[in-house]
């Protein structure tokens, strides 16, 4: 199923919780009263995915030195995470949206088309919670290069 809603900056964040790499979970409301980074990215292990990761891990002590947690969703199964984590050195926290109601609350799940052909997919996308729960900015159709610096300046200013 696909929706055509999209959250917007000012808009409360939708809550979820979803599992994560390593065993454990992740619920957006118990962040409240610190900003998130949520990305969501469609695959892990391939090329564009493995570099936004890596780009956010090189980022990840400076996020933490100004208390932003960031969190990357994707459809992948916690297996695939714990895999993905340990082959390229990521530090940044994974979480599992095997059904796709977090992609879905924040408008990311869509029809994407390659080669021809069109599937259901994820649409690399990033929000930026403020301490309160709401969208201070999102980032959709994100393309990689850059973006984790973007996301983190932008951060700075909640900090």
């Amino acid at each position: 199923m696909t929706t055509d809603r999209q959250v917007a900056e000012g808009d409360e964040a939708p809550d979820f919780a979803l599992p994560t790499d390593g065993g454990g979970s992740f619920r957006l409301s118990e962040q409240r009263g610190k900003p998130v980074v949520v990305y969501f990215y469609p695959k892990d292990d391939t090329s564009g995915c493995t570099s936004e990761a890596v780009a956010f891990t090189a980022q990840k002590a400076e996020f933490d030195r100004i208390g932003v947690a960031v969190v990357g969703i994707s459809p992948d199964p916690v297996a695939s995470h714990d895999k993905f984590k340990a082959k390229h050195g990521l530090e940044i926290l994974l979480a599992a949206d095997e059904t796709k109601e977090a992609a879905e609350a924040y408008g990311v799940w869509k029809q994407k088309s390659m080669y021809g052909r069109t599937y259901m997919g994820v649409e690399r996308s990033t929000f930026l919670i403020d301490a309160h729960g709401r969208i201070a900015r999102a980032w959709r159709n994100v393309k990689v290069p850059g973006h984790a610096e973007d996301v983190l300046a932008a951060a700075r200013t909640l900090a």
